[in-house]
């Protein structure tokens, strides 16, 4: 019984929809982000010292983005050649998906080329892993965010416009690290505007360039603004539940211990 409705769901809003694609690549990327996620704490934790360490070649150590850019590389490009031939082209619809995860649990260390991974900086590949699931997720789910009217270029110019102003102000909160307003105002413009005229979080790309010295006030209500903001801290526990303690904060309890 449970089995025949899984399959009458998978056809019906799978299947037939032509969202299948869509659908392993999210597993494929939801999957190996988990995986490899876990599987860095491991390495990282004394009391698993069985778990295998990372890829190492002399003074070379080889990041797991490496594999991840090489999968999404060749993984279209099979694609493409074998065209919709099953399982071929469900298979590289996964492993396009293994690929992206790999890359984007890595994605602080391409953003400021160095190897951040367990620093406060590479927090931002928890938040880059976020707003790709939820992108996928939207477009497997069939909703369009924004669209374009072909019928005559003025209408076409003018949702164009109205297109790229929706996906600036939507950057913007990004850039000042306001997830959740960016990816609501995705379907409902009034929040991603909200958030992107509203105070920027204090380790955002945005306070760094136009906050600090340079307006060393806003800087610090931004500071005081999110120490005790119970989003932010709910958000930061989600964080560290999914992407591990950065070394900041382990470190810290030990030297006012000393241990």
């Amino acid at each position: 019984m449970t089995e025949a409705i899984i399959g009458e769901l998978w056809r019906e809003q799978i299947l037939d929809q032509g969202r299948e694609g869509v659908f392993l690549v999210l597993v494929g990327f939801l999957g190996s982000f988990l995986f490899i996620r876990t599987s860095t704490r491991l390495m990282r934790s004394p009391r698993v010292p069985w778990w295998p360490g990372s890829v190492s070649t002399g003074d070379v150590h080889i990041h797991h983005l490496v594999f991840g850019i090489a999968l999404m590389v060749v993984a279209p490009t099979l694609a493409y050649g074998i065209g919709e031939e099953p399982p071929w082209w469900e298979l590289t619809a996964v492993a396009f998906g293994i690929g992206a995860g790999l890359t984007f649990d890595e994605f602080a260390l391409w953003l400021h080329l160095d190897d951040v991974y367990w620093a406060e900086e590479g927090r931002r590949s928890v938040d880059a892993v976020v707003i790709t699931g939820v992108f996928i997720m939207v477009v497997f789910l069939g909703v369009t965010p924004f669209e374009l009217d072909g019928s005559d270029w003025e209408l076409f110019l003018i949702s164009l416009a109205g297109a790229l102003i929706s996906i600036g102000t939507v950057a913007v909160c990004f850039l000042k690290r306001r997830i959740g307003h960016g990816i609501g105002g995705l379907f409902l413009y009034p929040l991603a505007f909200y958030g992107a005229v509203r105070l920027a979080k204090p380790n955002s790309a945005w306070a760094r360039r136009f906050y600090g010295e340079r307006n060393a006030r806003k800087q610090a209500r931004a500071e005081h603004r999110f120490r005790h903001n119970r989003v932010e801290r709910i958000y930061d526990r989600f964080r560290v539940a999914i992407g591990g303690r950065p070394s900041e904060m382990i470190e810290a309890p030990r030297r006012e211990t000393g241990a």
